[in-house]
Protein backbone atom coordinates (compact mmCIF):
# COMPACT_ATOMS: atom_id res chain seq x y z
CA UNK A 1 0.00 0.00 0.00
CA UNK A 2 3.24 2.17 0.86
CA UNK A 3 1.96 4.79 3.18
CA UNK A 4 3.20 8.36 2.51
CA UNK A 5 3.03 10.06 5.94
CA UNK A 6 4.26 13.79 6.86
CA UNK A 7 5.54 14.63 10.78
CA UNK A 8 5.56 17.52 12.66
CA UNK A 9 7.52 17.63 16.28
CA UNK A 10 4.53 19.32 18.45
CA UNK A 11 6.26 19.79 21.72
CA UNK A 12 7.74 18.28 25.09
CA UNK A 13 6.09 17.74 27.72
CA UNK A 14 7.33 16.77 31.17
CA UNK A 15 3.56 15.82 32.74
CA UNK A 16 0.25 14.75 30.99
CA UNK A 17 -1.31 17.74 31.79
CA UNK A 18 0.98 19.99 29.56
CA UNK A 19 0.64 18.01 26.41
CA UNK A 20 -1.11 19.17 23.86
CA UNK A 21 -5.63 19.41 23.13
CA UNK A 22 -6.79 16.06 22.75
CA UNK A 23 -8.18 16.59 19.41
CA UNK A 24 -6.65 14.04 17.48
CA UNK A 25 -6.40 10.14 18.09
CA UNK A 26 -3.06 9.42 19.45
CA UNK A 27 -0.45 6.40 19.76
CA UNK A 28 2.47 5.93 22.43
CA UNK A 29 5.50 4.15 22.21
CA UNK A 30 7.13 2.40 25.14
CA UNK A 31 10.10 0.54 26.06
CA UNK A 32 12.68 -0.51 27.66
CA UNK A 33 15.82 1.76 26.82
CA UNK A 34 17.98 0.81 23.73
CA UNK A 35 15.43 -1.30 22.14
CA UNK A 36 15.08 0.51 19.32
CA UNK A 37 12.61 2.48 19.80
CA UNK A 38 13.88 6.04 18.02
CA UNK A 39 14.73 3.93 15.28
CA UNK A 40 11.72 2.24 15.21
CA UNK A 41 9.85 5.90 14.94
CA UNK A 42 12.14 7.29 12.63
CA UNK A 43 11.70 4.21 9.83
CA UNK A 44 7.59 4.65 10.14
CA UNK A 45 7.48 8.00 9.90
CA UNK A 46 10.50 7.65 6.82
CA UNK A 47 12.41 11.17 8.87
CA UNK A 48 16.06 9.93 9.45
CA UNK A 49 15.98 12.33 12.36
CA UNK A 50 12.70 12.78 13.83
CA UNK A 51 13.17 11.19 16.83
CA UNK A 52 17.18 11.52 17.92
CA UNK A 53 18.66 8.44 18.20
CA UNK A 54 21.50 8.58 21.14
CA UNK A 55 23.95 6.04 22.01
CA UNK A 56 22.93 7.07 26.02
CA UNK A 57 19.94 4.87 26.86
CA UNK A 58 17.20 6.68 28.54
CA UNK A 59 17.80 9.86 26.59
CA UNK A 60 13.90 10.55 26.20
CA UNK A 61 12.94 11.92 28.98
CA UNK A 62 9.85 13.77 28.40
CA UNK A 63 6.46 12.65 26.39
CA UNK A 64 7.24 14.25 22.95
CA UNK A 65 4.43 14.59 20.78
CA UNK A 66 4.35 14.29 17.14
CA UNK A 67 1.29 15.46 14.55
CA UNK A 68 1.31 12.90 11.51
CA UNK A 69 -0.70 14.27 8.54
CA UNK A 70 -2.58 16.45 10.36
CA UNK A 71 -4.57 13.47 11.85
CA UNK A 72 -3.18 11.60 14.84
CA UNK A 73 0.02 12.03 16.88
CA UNK A 74 2.53 9.41 17.64
CA UNK A 75 3.84 9.90 21.36
CA UNK A 76 7.52 9.18 22.08
CA UNK A 77 7.57 7.78 25.74
CA UNK A 78 10.58 8.24 28.01
CA UNK A 79 12.80 4.35 28.11
CA UNK A 80 12.09 2.56 31.39
CA UNK A 81 14.31 -0.18 32.89
CA UNK A 82 18.04 2.14 32.47
CA UNK A 83 19.86 0.87 35.52
CA UNK A 84 22.19 4.06 35.66
CA UNK A 85 19.60 6.64 36.85
CA UNK A 86 18.99 6.65 40.44
CA UNK A 87 16.07 5.88 41.92
CA UNK A 88 14.39 9.10 42.75
CA UNK A 89 14.32 9.73 38.89
CA UNK A 90 13.14 6.34 38.32
CA UNK A 91 10.37 6.97 40.04
CA UNK A 92 9.61 10.27 38.97
CA UNK A 93 9.71 8.88 35.39
CA UNK A 94 7.21 5.86 36.53
CA UNK A 95 4.96 8.37 37.57
CA UNK A 96 4.95 10.38 34.50
CA UNK A 97 4.67 7.91 32.28
CA UNK A 98 1.37 6.24 34.67
CA UNK A 99 0.05 9.05 35.06
CA UNK A 100 -0.04 9.72 30.93
CA UNK A 101 -1.17 6.35 29.98
CA UNK A 102 -3.64 6.25 32.84
CA UNK A 103 -5.17 10.26 32.10
CA UNK A 104 -4.44 10.69 28.52
CA UNK A 105 -8.27 10.63 27.11
CA UNK A 106 -7.69 10.40 23.54
CA UNK A 107 -5.06 7.77 24.07
CA UNK A 108 -6.02 4.78 21.61
CA UNK A 109 -3.27 2.42 21.81
CA UNK A 110 0.42 1.90 23.45
CA UNK A 111 3.03 0.07 21.17
CA UNK A 112 4.79 -1.94 23.87
CA UNK A 113 8.70 -2.53 21.80
CA UNK A 114 10.61 -5.63 22.56
CA UNK A 115 14.26 -6.45 21.73
CA UNK A 116 13.24 -9.82 19.65
CA UNK A 117 16.75 -11.40 20.15
CA UNK A 118 16.33 -11.20 23.83
CA UNK A 119 13.90 -13.48 26.64
CA UNK A 120 10.95 -12.05 28.12
CA UNK A 121 12.82 -9.38 30.67
CA UNK A 122 11.61 -9.11 33.85
CA UNK A 123 10.59 -4.92 33.90
CA UNK A 124 9.14 -5.88 30.29
CA UNK A 125 6.53 -8.54 32.25
CA UNK A 126 5.88 -5.90 34.62
CA UNK A 127 5.09 -3.58 32.13
CA UNK A 128 2.53 -5.81 30.22
CA UNK A 129 1.10 -7.13 33.50
CA UNK A 130 0.07 -3.17 34.84
CA UNK A 131 -1.54 -2.68 31.02
CA UNK A 132 -3.74 -5.94 31.64
CA UNK A 133 -4.69 -4.81 35.38
CA UNK A 134 -5.50 -1.30 34.00
CA UNK A 135 -7.26 -2.53 30.73
CA UNK A 136 -5.00 -0.66 28.82
CA UNK A 137 -5.19 -1.72 24.79
CA UNK A 138 -1.63 -2.52 23.80
CA UNK A 139 0.58 -4.02 21.13
CA UNK A 140 3.56 -5.85 21.29
CA UNK A 141 6.32 -4.63 19.16
CA UNK A 142 9.46 -7.71 18.13
CA UNK A 143 11.51 -4.65 17.17
CA UNK A 144 15.68 -5.68 15.60
CA UNK A 145 14.06 -9.11 13.87
CA UNK A 146 17.03 -8.47 11.01
CA UNK A 147 19.69 -9.48 13.86
CA UNK A 148 18.30 -13.08 14.13
CA UNK A 149 18.11 -15.76 11.36
CA UNK A 150 14.22 -16.76 10.18
CA UNK A 151 14.44 -19.88 12.73
CA UNK A 152 15.85 -17.62 15.39
CA UNK A 153 13.08 -15.27 14.81
CA UNK A 154 10.48 -18.58 14.82
CA UNK A 155 12.05 -19.88 18.10
CA UNK A 156 12.46 -16.24 20.09
CA UNK A 157 8.52 -15.79 18.74
CA UNK A 158 7.10 -19.16 20.25
CA UNK A 159 9.22 -18.60 23.47
CA UNK A 160 7.95 -14.74 24.62
CA UNK A 161 4.30 -16.24 23.68
CA UNK A 162 4.73 -19.11 25.93
CA UNK A 163 6.01 -16.58 28.48
CA UNK A 164 3.25 -14.83 27.85
CA UNK A 165 0.58 -17.58 28.10
CA UNK A 166 2.17 -18.02 31.97
CA UNK A 167 0.63 -14.75 32.85
CA UNK A 168 -1.94 -13.93 30.14
CA UNK A 169 -5.27 -15.55 29.01
CA UNK A 170 -5.62 -14.23 25.50
CA UNK A 171 -2.46 -13.64 23.94
CA UNK A 172 -1.76 -9.61 22.83
CA UNK A 173 -1.13 -9.16 19.53
CA UNK A 174 2.47 -9.03 18.13
CA UNK A 175 3.97 -7.26 14.94
CA UNK A 176 7.73 -8.15 13.94
CA UNK A 177 9.66 -4.89 12.90
CA UNK A 178 12.94 -4.34 11.24
CA UNK A 179 14.16 -0.32 11.64
CA UNK A 180 16.73 -1.93 8.80
CA UNK A 181 14.52 -3.49 6.36
CA UNK A 182 11.52 -1.78 7.27
CA UNK A 183 9.55 -4.96 8.42
CA UNK A 184 6.27 -3.86 10.22
CA UNK A 185 5.98 -0.59 8.88
CA UNK A 186 2.80 -1.37 6.59
CA UNK A 187 1.41 -3.59 9.60
CA UNK A 188 1.27 -1.11 12.27
CA UNK A 189 -0.13 2.40 9.99
CA UNK A 190 -2.57 0.16 8.73
CA UNK A 191 -3.56 -0.44 12.72
CA UNK A 192 -3.20 3.00 13.77
CA UNK A 193 -5.69 3.96 10.02
CA UNK A 194 -8.30 1.35 11.06
CA UNK A 195 -8.53 2.64 14.95
CA UNK A 196 -8.32 6.17 13.81
CA UNK A 197 -11.95 5.87 13.02
CA UNK A 198 -13.11 4.81 16.78
CA UNK A 199 -12.05 8.28 17.73
CA UNK A 200 -14.50 10.64 19.44
CA UNK A 201 -13.71 13.88 19.61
Amino acid sequence: MGYHLTATFVTSSADYRQCPEPAYPEYAFIGRSNVGKSSLINMITEKKMLAKISTTPGKTRLINHFLINDEWYLVDLPGYGYARIGQSMRKKWEKVIEDYLLRRNNLMSTFILVDARLPMQENDRQMISWFGENNLHFTIIFTKTDKLSSQQLSSSLIDYQTALMSFWEELPPIILTSSKTGLGREEIISFIVSTNRLFQH
